[in-house]
């Protein structure tokens, strides 16, 4: 019985140090590394990539530059005669029309004024036909009856009186000028803006602030600035017709409005070696506001044909510019390139990249000459190289686990140590066939507290 006992113990030993062992060289952090390198050969397998293949596309050429908007037309209005503001005759922020009435000022005094220079040739006229009838008369007895003194101061006094109608009639223009100021029109079309004074105010001829500010936003204007080295092309451009410009919003991401180049200026500013340009923009959707800051680019050629690649592509080193291609056998050639134009979307390669090239455009990181990769448009994720070795690992540290619990259940009935611990330090024992001495202490304390023996 003893003998079948020891042989029995055995087994269990050996069961216990092989599991022990698996467990140590499969589910310690160092054997899962050294696990890994192993299946992944060394860290050498497939890396995983974004490409795009280069195309064939035409590629416009824009200068662009920075502006503000201004309105094609802008005026104060102000009162022209002085008196008392009757009505105001628009809404703020209105849309008006050349003409449209916008306010009215008291006219009861220049209508007087013209009643008056009305009255006043009239009473010239009556006495110059009184003048020219007694001239008439002297002219018919003649020197007989009057002197030809007399005759000709007649005369004289006739053409007096003719030359005080035609002072009249100026005066009746002058008035009636003067009574029409009493009404305010807009001077062209355009938007009101903020009322700058309020019905029933005396307002003068010589206020500064006037009434309202009238602007025409459409059409509407940008001045912008471009650097003197763009000269040379856009007077180019400019020979062959006129140019195309579009308004952009300050992140360049959103055209405003497109229009046309109106004016080149005929100096180049000393100070900032800039040239300011004149862009004229018919705004419908009312996109562009006057004192508004955009961007504006100005089209002046045309790339035909030429072999374009994603921006992110190109890479930079000690010796230039290049790119990685992808080749057949699914591995990555390192390719120095020249760059003709470049934005932040597209670049223009003029030497070193051909149409329908994969060019690799993301994870970069552990690329170089000849290295194997997985291939992703970025739309799909790249295949996963460590992906069933991951599995295959979490898998097997379970049934360690398991195997683990299993073994010490088993040496716990047949009352062997179960020893636990890593490579280092395997010391750490449990012996399940002895008492736990600090409950039976606890116990005894307990039943001497009680006055009993033990």
């Amino acid at each position: 019985m003893r003998l079948l006992r020891s042989i029995f113990t055995l087994l269990v030993i050996g069961a216990i140090g092989g599991g022990v062992y698996y467990v140590m060289q499969n589910g310690t952090p160092g054997g899962t590394a050294k696990s890994r390198l192993a299946r992944n050969g060394g860290g050498a397998g497939p890396v995983a990539v974004i490409a795009k293949s280069a195309e064939t596309a035409d590629v416009p050429v824009y200068l662009e530059g920075v502006g503000s908007v201004r309105a094609l037309n802008m005026a104060t209005v102000r009162a022209q005669v002085d008196g008392i503001l009757l009505s105001v005759n628009f809404k703020e922020g209105q849309d008006v029309k050349r003409g449209d009435v916008l306010a009215k000022i008291d006219p009861v005094t220049y209508q007087a004024q013209l009643d008056q220079a009305v009255a006043k040739k009239a009473l010239d006229e009556a006495l110059l036909a009184n003048t020219k009838r007694d001239l008439e008369r002297y002219q018919k007895v003649g020197t007989l009856a009057v002197s030809q003194q007399q005759i000709d101061t007649q005369k004289a006094l006739a053409q007096q009186q003719e030359a005080q109608i035609k002072s009249d009639s100026a005066a009746i223009e002058n008035a009636t000028a003067i009574l029409g100021y009493t009404t305010i029109v807009a001077p062209f079309d355009g938007r009101t803006g903020i009322r700058l004074v309020d019905e029933g105010n005396l307002v003068h001829a010589g206020d500064a602030g006037g009434i309202v500010v009238i602007t025409q936003i459409q059409p509407i204007s940008v001045v912008f600035t471009l650097p003197q080295q763009d000269l040379p092309a856009l007077t180019k451009a400019d020979a062959s017709g006129k140019l195309t410009a579009q308004a952009l919003s300050t992140d360049s991401q959103t055209e405003l409005d497109s229009g046309l180049l109106e004016v080149i200026d005929n100096q180049v500013d000393q100070q900032t070696g800039t040239i300011r340009l004149k862009a004229n923009f018919p705004n419908d959707r009312r996109q562009l506001w006057p004192g508004q800051f955009v961007n504006v680019r100005v089209l002046v050629d045309t790339l035909k044909n030429v072999v374009v690649a994603p921006t992110e592509a190109i890479q930079r080193g000690p010796d230039g510019d290049y790119v990685y291609v992808v080749q057949p056998d699914k591995t990555v050639s390192m390719r120095p390139v020249k760059i003709s134009r470049q934005d932040e979307k597209q670049a223009v390669i003029a030497e070193g990249v051909k149409p329908g090239d994969t060019l690799v455009v993301s994870g970069f990181s552990r690329l170089k000459d000849g290295t194997s990769v997985s291939v992703s448009d970025g739309k799909i994720p790249p295949a996963d190289t460590d992906g069933a070795a991951k599995q295959q690992r979490r898998q097997g540290g379970k049934a360690a686990h398991v195997a683990n619990e299993g073994q010490q259940s088993s040496a716990s009935a047949a009352g062997v140590p179960f020893v636990t611990g890593s490579n280092n330090d395997p010391t750490r024992t449990v012996d399940n066939t002895k008492p736990d001495t600090r409950q039976d202490r606890r116990h005894h304390r307990s039943t001497k507290d009680n006055g009993t023996s033990p």
